[in-house]
């Protein structure tokens, strides 16, 4: 008799969105519980997954079985007799994000956290996933592993393992190829004809390659094969990371086309899906094995707080682009760009003088996940700042003699299960670069001020130059501009010239001195530098004229340029060659 935790998951009705899943129990205890995970592991919010199941019912043999729901999430089965125990219920799946479910009668795609009760006291047991009612041409794409001679079944070691393998049902794109010596897999559903999958398999080979070269060296990584499952949509943008795999989401006008590979660089949009490949890769190691030590038991049914996501996310930030400049993907001029994006988009935020980045990470479950208007001023990034933390580290250590890839390798070894503690980190920083590094070091950890990074870049043999500014920055706004949208406000910048003058997220701009405008910098063309000026908006369906009264704009207002500098010093020029690989 199998021990085995078994899911049945018919896509019968997949015109209501809805999957059919039947649950077996071979042993239940003799009040056995049951609950669906509140969050899944890698993306820091409480989503309610429970709120999406219906027709909950319990049967051993012809027998119904009482069941007592406990909480939003949580039910009780009163099993008298010691047959199987057998549930049944539907989930309805219509999110075509990567952390939940979607079922349509074109594709489906699930993480096990949607639609699989855990059954408590029974974790440990092996979980089977049984697939049914698939369309006639439709494939099934995931890293679990599959059940010998029976098609559409495969199994987990336990509940931990099963909720880490997304599944990808339907007829899409599949190309193979082999890294550090494992097969690796890449799915893409919704492509656009003319979609160069080979370019893509290329390219993404690189990137797995220069990581698990960076990890392990010519040794292979801790995994016996890899799925990508990236689905293309006309706008979206994601990833989740997974042990085995992870799920993708971008816009199909981003993937390479054919005919474009002789074309000089990447293109924008294909070069931001290479970085999200990159960084959902980095995470099989920087996450799913290395982890915060409060992951090491994860708790499915509440939040799980750590104050490390600056390193686990933040650091992931960093390497995932350099590490698209390491494959050669991208050029040092390129490498140097996005830098300078992060850089001036974290000083230009001023939340960050209001958290720490392990404030921030402490706070993600209310309030990076959960954004509003107030956002940038109320909190910091610690994916853009951690990985500036990060970069500043590494130029600190490459001036010691060391590197930020050799901490991570030490870490990869010393952290004892895997279990990462800030602790350990300092310890192993200041075992690098001495304890005057590891104290700063901590400092930027916990601080809230900007972060020293011109000298350590200008000692790198990098160059940084003030570029122009929007009108709307110098302003302290954030906008949403259409011609049939208008000027809409999403966010004021505290402490600036709009907050001053009362601007409101929200407002809808319509003038300024009279004059009608659909970009809020066209009216740099009549307004004269310093000037105050009249803006007129609405606000709550009533006009009004607001005084905007111009400053000097700060130098954090002023987006950055990065360039590599011909005239640094030699020792300069060398810790740039060894840490960009010039």
């Amino acid at each position: 008799m199998t021990t085995a935790i078994r899911y049945r998951i018919d896509l019968a009705d997949a015109a209501a969105h809805r999957y059919q899943v039947t649950l077996t129990v071979p042993s239940p205890a003799r009040e056995q519980g049951f609950s669906l995970p509140v969050w899944i592991p890698g993306s820091y919010m409480v989503r309610e997954f429970g709120r999406h199941l219906s027709g909950l019912t319990a049967r051993q043999g012809r027998k119904p079985v009482p069941l007592t729901q406990l909480d939003k999430t949580s039910w009780r089965a009163n099993c008298p007799g010691r047959g199987a125990l057998t549930l049944t219920y539907d989930a309805y799946a219509f999110d075509t994000s990567v952390r939940t479910a979607f079922l349509d009668d074109a594709r489906g795609f699930f993480n096990p956290t949607s639609l699989c009760l855990r059954v408590h006291g029974q974790e440990a047991a092996p979980h089977e996933v049984h697939l049914a009612g698939l369309a006639a041409g439709w494939e099934v794409a995931t890293a679990m592993p599959a059940l010998p001679a029976v098609r559409h079944g495969f199994v987990s070691a336990g509940y931990d393992e099963l909720v880490d393998h997304p599944f990808e049902l339907g007829r899409f794109w599949r190309g193979r190829f082999e890294a550090g010596g494992v097969p690796h897999e890449f799915v893409v559903a919704g492509a656009w004809p003319g979609f160069d999958g080979e370019r893509l398999l290329a390219d993404t080979k690189r990137i797995c390659a220069a990581q698990i070269a960076f990890w392990h060296g010519r040794g292979k990584p801790p995994f016996s094969r890899y799925v990508f499952l990236l689905n293309t949509v006309e706008d979206g943008y994601g990833g989740l990371e997974h042990r085995a795999s992870t799920a993708l989401l971008a816009n199909r006008r981003d993937l390479p086309r054919k005919g474009q590979a002789g074309q000089s660089g990447l293109p924008d949009g294909y070069q931001t899906l290479l970085g999200l490949i990159s960084h959902e890769y980095f995470h099989t190691w920087n996450v799913k094995r290395l982890k915060p030590a409060e992951f090491m038991q994860l708790d499915y049914g509440r939040e799980n707080y750590t104050q490390l996501l600056w390193f686990f996310e933040g650091f992931t930030s960093y390497y995932d682009d350099l590490m698209l400049r390491r494959a050669g993907l991208i050029d040092t001029a390129r490498y140097l760009k996005l830098i300078a994006r992060t850089i001036s988009g974290v000083r230009a935020t001023p939340g960050q003088k209001v958290q720490s980045v392990a404030e921030a990470s402490f706070d993600a479950w209310v309030k990076y996940y959960r954004s509003d208007e107030n956002t940038p001023n109320a909190t910091v990034s610690y994916y853009t700042k951690g990985s500036l933390v990060a970069l500043l580290l590494d130029l600190q250590l490459r001036r010691a003699g060391e590197s930020l890839d050799a901490l991570m390798r030490r870490l990869w070894k010393a952290a004892p299960g895997g279990a990462v503690t800030e602790a350990l980190i300092l310890d192993e920083v200041a075992a690098l670069g001495g304890q005057a590094l590891a104290r700063s070091f901590a400092g930027w950890i916990h601080g809230r001020d900007d972060l020293p990074l011109d000298e350590a870049l200008a000692a790198a043999g990098v160059k940084a130059t003030d570029e122009k500014a929007s009108w709307a920055g110098t302003l302290g706004l954030k906008l949403s501009e259409g011609p049939v949208t208008g000027v809409q406000v999403k966010s004021v910048l505290s402490g600036s010239v709009a907050a001053a003058a009362g601007v409101s997220a929200g407002d809808e701009l319509l003038a300024v001195d009279g004059w009608r405008i659909r970009r809020l910098d066209d009216a740099q063309q009549w307004v004269a530098e310093g000037r105050p000026f009249e803006l007129l908006l609405v606000r709550g369906q009533r006009v009004r004229t607001l005084v905007v009264r111009p400053r000097p704009a700060a130098a954090a207002t002023h987006p950055l340029g990065l360039a590599v500098d011909p005239q640094a010093v030699p020792a300069a020029q060398a810790l740039r060659r060894a840490w960009l690989g010039d």
